[in-house]
């Protein structure tokens, strides 16, 4: 796919201080790419737009580069034990996207260039749990390998965690940009995911991002390599033959490993599954940034349910949750007895 341009960047001055800020500003200087400067990255103002769907689209064109100052990490339970902060935002459109409601009316691209800070941080965490392992998280809040071709934070990140001993990385993406990160020295203490759906969700409702088929090739390479691999398939939508669409993706997933010599049979997998819920919030802010949506935010065949941080989501009713667990279990232990379903949701 082609990759992700900025129509404008924003740099905070001491971002140029950092090997990273200054490599990004000599890239694009000469472009004609419009520069901008600003005091604080948490703080972007007056980008064009009038109504929710022109701000939220000129939002998402914009990449700030700035210097990660609090150096304190979020938990990131249950994938792992902390959020690595190396991007906020995500150049993607997934309608459904939880971004939607987390990153405010302006979801800017947001890269941090203190990446050394970061990970002395990083080594304090592990330091705290040794000789237990600790876990981080690269994807929270953004998808890291969307960015990757202009920041190469990855390739420095899965080059530090491949040098620690009580460490190890995650992160999930729907990109394939994947060909710069094969050849590192990853010692197997980094896990790529794979954010994986059907043709037609991905067609209707997660544009600007790789199709089924490159995130299959990339899953394949990366398993080839030597990586840990994951695949999360979010939001499953229990709507319509949900059954054999998912039951064909998983097919395609088998045979895109057979295909390059990998035995799915064997294959160190692990499997995310969550099925597609959404906030009242939520529900709102879709429908004006993305007014001629027909994503399914219908309250009937739901129930309401309190999530961990306090607040309420329509998820599905029990009876197709039930049906949506046997199911992929099913198909999983089947296809891929090597692999293991993490959870359900």
């Amino acid at each position: 796919m082609r990759l992700f341009m900025p129509t404008r960047l924003i740099f905070e001055p001491t971002a140029l201080e950092y090997p990273l800020g200054k490599a990004i500003y000599e890239r694009f200087q000469d472009t004609g790419i419009e520069i901008q400067v600003t005091k604080s990255h948490n703080r972007i103002t007056g980008l064009p737009g009038e109504t929710p769907k022109e701000k939220y689209a000129e939002a998402k064109k914009t990449l700030v580069v700035g210097v990660r100052k609090t150096l304190e990490f979020e938990t990131s339970k249950p994938s792992a034990d902390y959020a690595l902060p190396l991007i906020t935002g995500c150049p993607g459109h997934c309608t459904y996207c939880y971004l939607q409601t987390t990153l405010g009316p302006r979801p800017v691209n947001r890269v941090y260039v203190n990446l050394d800070e970061i990970f002395a941080r990083a080594r304090d965490y592990m330091a705290q749990k040794a000789p237990d392992l600790t876990y981080f998280e690269g994807a929270c809040t953004s998808d890291p390998l969307a960015l990757e071709h202009i920041t190469g934070s990855l390739h420095e990140t899965i080059h530090f965690f491949g040098t620690t001993q009580d460490g190890r990385f995650r992160f999930v993406t729907k990109y394939d940009n994947v060909d710069g990160l094969l050849d590192l020295a990853h010692n197997g203490h980094t896990r790529i995911r794979f954010s994986l759906n059907t043709e037609k969700v991905i067609q209707k409702w997660e544009l600007a991002t790789a199709g089924l088929a490159e995130r299959l090739t990339a899953a394949a390479k990366v398993a080839a390599a030597g990586y840990p691999t994951g695949v999360i398939i979010a939001p499953i939508f229990l709507e319509g033959d949900w059954e054999k669409d998912y039951g064909d993706l998983l097919d395609l997933l088998h045979q895109h490993l057979d295909r390059l010599a990998l035995d799915p049979r064997r294959a160190d997998l692990t499997f995310e599954l969550i099925t597609h819920r959404y906030t009242p919030k939520a529900k709102a802010l879709i429908t004006e940034r993305f007014p001629e949506t027909d994503l399914p935010m219908n309250e009937e065949g739901r129930r309401w349910k309190y999530g961990q941080f306090g607040y309420g989501k329509y998820i599905y009713d029990k009876d197709p949750m039930t049906r949506a667990s046997e199911f992929f279990h099913e198909h999983i232990e089947k296809l891929f007895p090597g692999g293991s379903v993490q959870y359900i949701v």
